[in-house]
């Protein structure tokens, strides 16, 4: 008796998260993997990629492909908005990390994973496969602006956060040292100096 109740609470919760899974996708992604679970946000990809296209204006749009379905122009589907369902969806990757975001750079760029024409967002709902295309985007952007479209990315998804763009302290050249310790003899340079090094 006790192995059916199982069995079918199992069947049943199998097919609550088969039926609910595309809606739980659709909603968004939770902000809830970084340490900040309690300020979680909601995004979906359009949303994300509409605040991409905010705050980098010169960002190719690459919504000039047809949908499959109604044979017009799908204006709404973006790079941006193909570039987060990818980190998010097709390789699972959180969104609140620059590591993160920078591996999914690379992947674009040939350097770290493959990119499968099978699974890439758009695939399925245009004529034409944008892969190609939102490859050669990014391939042509420079270091400065794939970085920054890293930083947009991350600050979208943790907006709570400060300092995303605080520049990093060039390095000044090396001061010649001077030795502060006058009693300190020379460094042992050859096996058995070590006895150097003894008061």
């Amino acid at each position: 008796m006790g192995l059916k109740l199982q069995t079918a609470i199992f069947t049943l919760t199998s097919i609550c998260l088969f039926l609910w899974f595309p809606e739980i996708r659709e909603v968004g992604v939770s902000n809830s993997v970084s340490s900040h679970s309690a300020s979680a946000q909601f995004f979906r990809p359009q949303d994300v990629g509409n605040k991409v296209y905010e705050r980098l204006p010169d960002l190719p749009l690459e919504n000039q492909y047809i949908n499959a379905e109604t044979g017009e122009v799908d204006a709404d589907n973006t790079l941006a908005d193909r570039l987060v369902k990818y980190h998010l969806y097709v390789k699972n990757r959180p969104p609140n990390y620059r590591f993160d975001w920078k591996l999914t750079m690379s992947d674009y760029l040939g350097a770290h994973d493959y990119l499968e024409e099978a699974v890439y967002p758009g695939n399925n709902s245009l004529q034409e496969n944008p892969l190609d295309g939102d490859r050669a985007v990014i391939e042509n952007l420079t270091r400065k602006q794939r970085d920054a479209l890293v930083e947009v990315l991350v600050s979208i998804f943790n907006p709570n956060r400060s300092n995303l763009e605080t520049p990093v302290p060039e390095a000044s050249p090396a001061a010649p040292t001077t030795n502060s310790n006058p009693r300190r003899g020379p460094l042992p340079a050859e096996p058995g100096d070590a006895q150097l090094l003894k008061p």
